[in-house]
């Protein structure tokens, strides 16, 4: 991946992730290189063993990083397709991949680190059959609700976008519970990228589950939201709607 290094996308990326001093990206460091060309290293590097990939998480170049994430990514979602969903070993591995996930969570510390990752794993994950949390089917979703808290409650900003970015993946399969917690947690959260994030996951529940639960949340919530957050909310409504959310 250094033999990629671009000096002209750097800077441009150094400047969109915010590195400045104050700014929330500052310390980070890039090589300049797009995206595309991270996943192609991702292609060749899949079979890489799960425990090289903390060597790539700790890397201090942000795409090395997001190589890191989006390995785990894959290998994720290779245990998570139909065929494998009630497979032992594959549970397993999805959990290994969770725990590890977690464990090195804060050096996902961007936005675009936490975007490409959480839903396709924690997200993912929520959704599936897992071992963690006890013997009882009962104490697994118990268990995945501590998990997400633990992300919500923490002073880790990326932690706490983990929480609410995590839930597009039960929207997109139907259930508004993982967002409509989450979204409510965060909705005095002082962080601009926060009122994004939670803005965005409730267009994404409206969208994936019911536009009805999205007017019943903005209904109770509007006079509290943050406007970013309110206009990310209802993007995907008329303008005469939109207008009518904006003015109350």
């Amino acid at each position: 991946m250094e033999s990629l290094y671009d000096e002209e996308q750097r800077r441009v990326l150094m400047r969109f992730f915010k590195t400045a001093e104050g700014e929330y990206g500052y310390g980070d460091n890039f090589l300049g290189i797009k995206v595309p060309q991270t996943r192609e290293v991702v292609k060749a590097a899949r079979d890489i063993p799960t425990e090289e990939i903390p060597e790539l998480l700790m890397n201090p170049w942000h795409e090395v990083r997001l190589c890191g994430w989006l390995l785990l990514v894959d290998k994720f979602e290779r245990n998570a397709t139909k065929r494998y969903t009630d497979n032992a070993q594959a549970i397993r591995q999805r959990d290994d991949i969770v725990r590890l996930y977690l464990q090195y969570a804060e050096r996902a510390n961007n936005w675009d680190l936490v975007d490409l990752s959480a839903p396709k794993i924690i997200g993912h994950w929520l959704l599936l059959p897992t071992c963690l949390g006890g013997k009882e089917a009962g104490l697994h979703e118990a268990y995945k609700r501590e998990v997400v808290d633990g992300l919500a409650h923490s002073t880790n900003l990326w932690r706490q976008r983990m929480s609410i970015v995590c839930t597009m993946k039960p929207s997109q399969q139907g259930d508004p519970s993982w967002c409509l917690r989450y979204a409510e947690m965060h909705l005095s959260h002082p962080h601009d990228l926060m009122h994004k994030a939670v803005g965005w996951m409730l267009r994404e529940m409206g969208k994936g589950v019911s536009m009805d639960i999205l007017r019943d949340f903005l209904e109770r919530h509007v006079h509290e939201m943050p406007r970013t957050t309110l206009r990310y909310a209802i993007e995907k409504m008329s303008e005469s709607e939109r207008s009518m959310w904006m003015n109350r």
